[in-house]
């Protein structure tokens, strides 16, 4: 229970004062002895006029002591206990939203305060043995002077932080139930400069405030942004951005890295402000923290997983990867380690195991990291083999992933399916400045795919909207020559592919193109590649194939994954928290789809995209990952992440007001296409019914001061290397408004899910998804590799394709990405029912999840639909990424409402 509360501290001050301070920013004094003496004679001579009535509040509140993962802080409990024994309380005070304070000391107009009560039976409540709620009642002495309660203060004078969750007056005298959601995490008093305010469950525009809320809406706002400087702490709740410095380690020369971002050369969003020193080598670098440190990464504490987060295992599984397994697999003497020596091996992962080291490097793994950790990483049949979940994709048939057909299915329904594009001019051309680049054309030519085209001639194809081109030529062309100075060797790619009149796709050539070995300006060295079944012409189409899906690995990690969805919306979280008050409109729309962005990011940045992390060991890119990554987003356009626009660019859909959702599919079994305009129809459709609810007309739209300082600080800082392109939208007008939540909203969640969870049942098995190559097509002039080739393709592919090493790390780090945790929130879900006080966007909210679940099932009957061989294929894996529920695991299913892994 809570009861009125005051310090030794206050009756001092208040003894030595001798007067009243009614209004200030730290405590609301109590009434001393004397004074209730003074009181009590008063009632006698004057009767009970003079007292303001008080009446009793009850309620209750909802918070979840600090606990450590899954396992309970004890530390923390005996001390937080020892705190309360001695009178340092956690206390809680309200502020009108109707009744104004008098004499404020600095003349701003602010809520008059209630008096603080105390959470008295901390003591009492024994702390459960993992991170679960507790409750608490809630007693306050209430006077009709309060009147509607708009806000309230929180102190927390224990040793540790809280996760407060939920704050419920019952029975508020006038106005009944008063709900507030807080989820944050309230640190000890002495970690802040201002007090922790929390605002009941209502949205109010920048103008609608209350006035008597309007200096702590304000005063919040100021906190989130910080001043610009120092380190930042844990308990610090800033919000501030930061260029990609933090990469590399200029004081070790095979981890100098360029600083990402705040240049024409290396353009990138932002990410978020840590504060740590610069490096002594170079102080435009941040210096990096030990891997073993990794978890102390700053990001703002709410933004932090949750305690059940399995997403928090990937720093400890990742760490473990690097720190113990992989020395200790480097160090053992098999001579094979580092290649399968058949596809019996790599079986071997999910039907046999592979043989974990043993000894110390276990022990210290056992020691080290959570037991839940360890099960993650380790999956073991208790005689230390490792041993993973068979990928889909080898499921009902281990030899279908090696077919034409599931090769070019999986452009349409596969992991990486927003690359494909519509073939507009024969032979294929390319961007690339031919000052620099010479002539990059296509050597593909009519006589290479005749034979393919179902008797019809190049131009009757290409007029009949029948040929695409899964193109990956021009982003990586530029970085050939110096990846392939490195262990990996690689080509740039481009795969023709006709559309056939089941609805399915054939790949017809693909060529493989070399930079000129005499200098970049003057031009390809090309080798187009044709479909081949015997001899070793079908060796070299494989080996073709591979290739292509290489390079389609990198760019799907690296772009479509990371760039697209990851880096790319972090800017919007940061201004989002900086500009939009947690009582705005926006704010409460968006704020879902942001949860745990900020820490997966910055997990990466520790240990999978920096210079050494897991992304450049195992991806053909290396060293030039991210360097790629930023050349790649010179290209980003905001409004084309719109699913609609981006399948128009791509040539893929027409508009057409007769069609569903006013576009015509040009390959209309197109799995990823289908399900996706429907999710994003939803969205949109939810979207507009929200906004429209709280702004009326334009004019709302144009003077919300913090919705209009939100999308300049998007464009200006947050996207700041590309706030001078022309393609920007404004935010001028309520369908301006309705576009733009849109595309944020379809990115974070279904985009994500899309490109996300599709990974281990497809690359689970690296036959499927190979992430790098180590040699080139050998020429036929007796060379012993083309020997090799002719004689034994199998073992020339296994010693091609990504070693046993890199495998086995790639294998474990996707299984952990892929993977639903227990605690996930999807697409039509929220954390609390109760989100908002608003009645008509909850009713909203809710047809929104019922037409998801009407979707769900049209997918379901979809891919029953025995004529829709895309959403089926060789392989037999339905395509249900875009099926918006999941149950927690490895499911291949389900949109999660923010880029939460």
């Amino acid at each position: 229970m809570l009861r009125p509360f005051i310090s030794k501290k206050e009756v001092a001050k208040k003894e030595s004062k001798k007067s009243r301070d009614t209004d200030t920013e730290t405590h609301t004094e109590k009434p001393t002895c004397m004074d209730n003496l003074f009181r009590k004679f008063a009632k006698l001579v004057f009767g009970e006029k003079h007292e303001s009535k008080k009446i009793i509040v009850k309620g209750k509140v909802v918070l979840m002591k600090k606990n450590l993962l899954d396992f309970n802080d004890l530390g923390a409990s005996v001390l937080d206990r020892t705190h309360e024994f001695f009178g340092q309380h956690i206390s809680i005070q309200f502020v009108s939203a109707t009744h104004a304070v008098g004499g404020s000391s600095d003349k701003k107009l602010k809520g008059k305060l209630g008096e603080p009560a105390i959470l008295e039976d901390w003591i009492s409540t024994i702390t459960p043995l993992t991170a679960t709620e507790s409750t608490y009642e809630v007693t306050f002495d209430w006077s009709e002077e309060m009147g509607l309660p708009g806000a309230f203060i929180v102190k927390n004078l224990h040793h540790s932080q809280f996760y407060l969750m939920t704050l419920t007056l019952d029975d508020v005298p006038g106005y009944g139930q008063v709900h507030f959601v807080c989820n944050s995490w309230v640190y000890p008093v002495e970690n802040y400069t201002k007090n922790r305010v929390f605002f009941t469950n209502k949205a109010y525009l920048p103008d609608e405030t209350p006035e008597l809320l309007r200096y702590y809406r304000e005063q919040e706002l100021e906190i989130l942004r910080g001043n610009g400087t120092g380190m930042l702490e844990e308990w610090d709740r800033v919000y501030d951005y930061a260029l990609y410095n933090d990469l590399g380690d200029p004081d070790d020369k095979k981890n100098v890295r360029p600083v990402i971002g705040g240049s024409s050369e290396y353009p990138y969003p932002r990410r978020g402000r840590t504060g740590r020193k610069p490096t002594k080598s170079d102080p435009k670098t941040e210096s990096r923290l030990f891997l073993i440190e990794s978890y102390k990464i700053y990001v703002p504490r709410d933004e932090r997983f949750g305690h059940l987060k399995r997403s928090d295992f990937l720093s400890y599984g990742l760490e473990a990867i690097l720190k113990f397994l992989l020395p200790e697999f480097q160090a053992l003497t098999d001579a094979t380690l580092d290649e399968f020596d058949n596809f019996e091996d790599f079986m071997k992962l999910y039907n046999g195991g592979i043989k974990l080291p043993e000894g110390p490097v276990l022990e210290t793994i056992l020691k080290d990291i959570p037991l839940q950790v360890v099960k993650e990483l380790i999956r073991s049949d208790g005689e230390g083999l490792s041993r993973y979940s068979i990928p889909k994709v080898i499921e009902a048939d281990p030899l279908a992933w090696s077919t034409d057909e599931e090769f070019a299915r999986e452009m349409v329904a596969g992991l990486n399916p927003v690359v494909i594009k519509l073939l507009k001019e024969f032979p294929p051309t390319s961007n690339l400045d031919e000052k620099l680049y010479g002539d990059q054309t296509s050597s593909i030519r009519s006589h290479h795919i005749e034979e393919h085209l179902d008797g019809l001639d190049v131009q009757e194809v290409l007029k009949a909207n029948r040929l695409f081109i899964l193109d990956h030529h021009d982003s990586l062309m530029p970085y050939v020559r110096r990846l392939n100075e490195t262990s990996s060797k690689i080509y740039a790619t481009r795969t023709l592919l006709l559309l056939q009149t089941d609805g399915t796709l054939k790949p017809i050539a693909i060529e493989l193109s070399l930079p000129h070995p005499d200098g970049d300006h003057l031009g390809a060295i090309n080798k187009v590649c044709t479909p081949a079944k015997d001899g070793v012409e079908a060796a070299i189409w494989k080996l073709a194939k591979t290739y292509v899906t290489v390079n389609d690995s990198g760019v799907h990690q690296l772009i479509s994954h990371w760039l697209n969805t990851h880096a790319c919306i972090e800017p919007f979280i940061i201004a989002t928290n900086r500009q939009l008050s947690v009582l705005h409109p926006i704010y409460k729309l968006l704020h879902p789809h942001f949860r745990d962005t900020m820490n997966i990011n910055a997990s990466a940045r520790v240990v999978l995209i920096n210079a050494g992390g897991i992304l450049e060991r195992t991806f053909f890119t290396g060293p030039y990952s991210i360097e790629i990554c930023s050349k790649i987003y010179k290209n980003w356009v905001f409004p084309n992440q719109a699913l609609p626009k981006d399948l128009i660019l791509r040539g893929l859909a027409v508009e057409d007001s007769d069609s569903r959702h006013g576009l015509r599919l040009l390959i209309e079994d197109y799995p990823y296409a289908v399900d996706g305009l429907e999710i994003w129809s939803a969205i949109k459709a939810w979207v507009e019914d929200y906004c429209k609810f709280y702004y009326k007309d334009d004019d709302m739209v144009q003077n919300d001061a913090e919705l209009q300082s939100w999308w300049k600080e998007v464009r200006e800082e947050g996207h700041g290397d590309l706030k001078d392109e022309p393609w920007w939208p404004t935010v001028s007008s309520v369908q301006d408004l309705i576009d733009n939540c849109t595309i944020i909203i379809w990115v974070s969640s279904a985009l994500h899910a899309a490109v996300n969870f599709g990974q281990y049942p497809y690359a689970g098995y690296p036959p499927n998804r190979p992430t790098l190559t180590r040699r080139l097509i050998p020429e036929p002039n007796n060379t012993l590799e083309y020997k090799e080739l002719e004689e034994d393709p199998q073992n020339f592919f296994l010693k091609t394709v990504t070693p046993q090493l890199q495998s086995l790390i790639s294998v474990s780090l996707i299984e952990i990405l892929s993977r639903h945790t227990s605690d996930e929130i999807y697409l039509g879900q929220r954390e609390c029912p109760g989100w908002t006080m608003d009645a008509e966007p909850l009713k909203a909210f809710e047809k929104f999840g019922e037409r998801l679940k009407e979707i769900e099932e049209r997918i379901v009957k979809m891919n029953e639909d025995e004529r829709l061989k895309n959403r089926y294929g060789p392989a037999k894996v339905r395509y249900t990424l875009l099926m918006p529920s999941s149950e927690e695991g490895l499911t291949g299913r389900g949109i999660p409402n923010s880029v939460s892994i």
